[in-house]
């Protein structure tokens, strides 16, 4: 039995197996184009320090106006929002950065995990069709005739394995670019972090040099 036929003539159990790898190319198409392109600054160090720079010598107008420029980048984006509380308490400002960079960590975070649970699925979905084609293959060997139970022996068993191979022919792929996709989203969290600790500590050099020149000018 070819592969093409197998799907013809098992369409029930082959249905979940196409529409699960469906899923898992728009997620994978998704989450490549997100966690690659939209929320990843290229250079990220060399953006970091331009920010300090300008932080450190309170422009903060400028360090904002950079910071526009990567919008909808989250580290960016955590910087702004903490850039238009630095006239605050400290304890605002880091109340401030931790809510931003949970709700950006989410975001970051958000249907990457799904890749796993497809892959686990498609596993099952996988182990369905092989236990029907056993399940056919012994029914052959019970009731058919002599003549006929090599053919019906041997259909069973092309069941049985093509239902395996298509089940982790969508997992196995799944479970790398999870791999891949997880990695990568732990590394703009640890940016989102990176940022924060940034921010906050340009904003108190910055603060503590207003300080230094009001009480030299008094």
């Amino acid at each position: 039995m070819g592969f093409f036929e197998f799907i013809s003539n098992n369409f029930l159990h082959v249905a979940p197996l196409i529409v699960t790898g469906l899923v898992a190319i728009a997620i994978i198409v998704e989450r490549a184009q997100t966690l690659f392109k939209t929320y990843s600054i290229d250079n990220v160090e060399s953006f970091f320090d331009k920010i300090r720079e300008l932080v450190s010598k309170g422009r903060l107008n400028e360090a904002t106006a950079l910071c526009q420029q990567y919008d909808g980048k989250p580290s960016a984006d955590l910087i702004k929002i903490a850039l238009a509380r630095a006239h605050q308490p400290e304890e605002l400002i880091m109340n401030s950065i931790e809510l931003s960079r949970n709700k950006f960590a989410e975001r970051i975070q958000k249907r990457t995990s799904y890749l796993a649970t497809i892959a686990n699925v498609a596993t099952l979905l996988g182990l369905v069709g092989t236990i029907a084609g056993l399940i056919e293959s012994f029914a052959a060997v019970g009731h058919a005739d002599a003549q006929q139970k090599a053919a019906l022996l041997a259909n069973g068993i092309s069941t049985a394995m093509n239902a395996t191979m298509l089940g982790l022919a969508i997992a196995v792929p799944c479970m790398v670019v999870f791999s891949f996709y997880i990695n990568k989203a732990n590394r703009l969290v640890s940016e989102l972090e990176a940022a924060g600790l940034m921010v906050l500590d340009s904003i108190m050099v910055c603060s503590m040099g207003v300080e230094e020149e009001d009480r030299r000018a008094s």
